[in-house]
């Protein structure tokens, strides 16, 4: 079956008085990998949450304001030690 594949397609649709709700289309394609990209059904390679490459794809603001709440964070959390430590001190 996986050499082959398998397609399965079908709509739900919910309605109150003839009147439109919901529509969910469901198309299932059931294949290997292989035959997948054979028929140009590679979206994963793209798709950041299976591609470890696109993961790392994070632009420079966003990296740089990152860089700088981890700082904050380091300031804001060691602080409170500080202020403890100056108390036993004294």
């Amino acid at each position: 079956m996986l050499d082959k594949g398998l397609s399965i397609a079908g709509d739900i649709r919910i309605a109150v008085a003839e009147v439109e709700l919901l529509t969910i289309r469901i198309r299932l394609i059931i294949c290997s990998i292989d035959k997948a990209r054979e028929i140009g059904l590679d979206w994963w390679k793209d798709d950041r949450h299976f591609s470890p490459r696109s993961r790392n794809d994070v632009p420079d603001d966003l990296q740089k304001q990152i860089k700088d709440l981890a700082r904050k964070i380091a300031l804001l959390s060691a602080v409170p030690t500080a202020r403890r430590q100056a108390r036993k001190s004294a």
